[in-house]
């Protein structure tokens, strides 16, 4: 069983804190203003432009990558780090429309995040042949038919934390003879996950959330091995390139993963996210599971027993969520910002969802617990029910 008494001395939370917002951005681990420090001093500082190779940034968003690779059981040499998930869903979109090119329609559910939406929009209308299905997340696997060629899903759902089978809907995808990609944006560090044994195509994912990488912090994309060297990347970068440093006019695709790199890797982000992933070396995703799951029970207890008002969104059933737990209110943003003036942060999603996220790297049975009093205390005093709160709401 993972020690996470042990993990929570990694991250850096002020005294008091309750933070259950690490599902939109984790918290500051306390090696990373060390490392980044010491690459901009004895890497950038020393060694200036040297430090592409001696210090091996070049080879940075593979490294990084297969640490990603690691907790979401990807091959090694699969998974590559760079860019924003928005670009990787965009990349690994257009691959998976290449591979199908007798097929036009891009299958998806409405609990998709919209970036996803909005990037697979933008590359229909630049195709001006593909075009978006989008379905109840009920109906998904239904709705997969022959003209199906990607289906494109994350995997939970950001509202409400709602988890799809993977495994299952692939097969469905599959057996259409559709391809995947799936969004682990939710997933990554928060859940196991198995692309090799789901089948996944691809699969693309951001690092800031349960992966604690810091605000921007790269995204990263998987493909799978069977599809890797076939993949002719429309974000075609020079980085991706079989031979950048030749500069050559014409592109041609680097070997493997490697083509789907695009521009200058972010260095400074890859350095922190690289930092962050040092907490994962000796945790177990299945107690990590049984953690995250285990506090969820009590919060969604705790909650239910004392604030009647309140009402789930989330999947009453533990297997079909994340790790995250969502409840309705009409006058949720005001109590979420009541909330956070306790000292108990989560967040918002419009139009009526307080989203709770929970990562027992961090977060404990007490925290939890000490959540939901406050939680208790908000709704019992209506103390979200103030002109500043509201005055907020009103403009945003």
């Amino acid at each position: 069983m993972t020690d996470f008494d042990r993990t929570r001395t990694f991250f850096h939370l002020p005294d008091g804190l309750v933070y259950l917002d690490g599902n939109s951005l984790g918290p500051l681990p306390v090696a990373v203003p060390k490392r980044l420090e010491r690459m901009l001093r004895s890497q950038w500082g020393e060694m200036a432009i040297g430090g592409w190779n001696r210090a091996g940034w070049i080879d940075a968003p593979r490294r990084v990558g297969d640490r990603i690779g690691r907790l979401i059981g990807a091959e090694p040499g699969h998974v590559v780090a760079g860019e924003t998930l928005s670009i990787k869903v965009f990349q690994a979109l257009a691959a998976a429309l290449h591979l199908r090119p007798d097929r036009c329609v891009i299958l998806s559910d409405r609990g998709n995040f919209p970036s996803d939406l909005y990037m697979a929009d933008g590359l229909a209308r630049l195709t001006e042949r593909h075009e978006i299905r989008v379905v109840d997340p009920e109906d998904v696997e239904a709705a997969i038919g022959p003209d199906v060629a990607v289906l494109l899903l994350t995997e939970v759902d950001y509202r409400t934390g709602r988890l799809h089978d993977m495994a299952r809907l692939t097969r469905a995808a599959h057996a259409a003879g559709a391809l995947t990609v799936w969004d682990l944006a939710h997933s990554a560090g928060a859940l196991p996950v198995d692309v090799v044994a789901a089948g996944a195509d691809f699969a693309v994912g951001c690092t800031y959330k349960y992966l604690n990488g810091g605000p921007g912090a790269p995204a990263f994309v998987y493909v799978a091995p069977r599809h890797v060297d076939r993949v002719e990347p429309s974000l075609a970068g020079w980085l991706g390139h079989a031979a950048p440093f030749r500069f050559e006019a014409r592109y041609r695709p680097g070997a493997g993963i490697d083509r789907m790199r695009v521009g200058t890797p972010p260095i400074l982000q890859l350095a922190a996210l690289d930092a962050a992933l040092d907490c994962w070396d000796d945790v177990d995703m299945a107690d990590v599971r049984r953690a995250s799951l285990s506090l969820q029970k009590t919060f969604i207890t705790e909650v239910e027993a004392s604030c009647p008002e309140l009402s789930l969104a989330s999947p009453r059933e533990s297997a079909r969520r994340g790790s995250q737990v969502s409840f309705r209110h009409p006058e949720g943003y005001a109590i979420m910002q009541a909330l956070i003036a306790r000292g108990v942060v989560g967040d918002f999603r419009a139009p009526d969802l307080l989203r709770f996220g929970f990562a027992p790297l961090y977060i404990g049975d007490a925290d939890v617990r000490r959540a939901a009093q406050v939680l208790a205390e908000v709704m019992h005093g209506r103390l979200w029910d103030h002109d500043a709160y509201r005055a907020v709401a009103a403009v945003t």
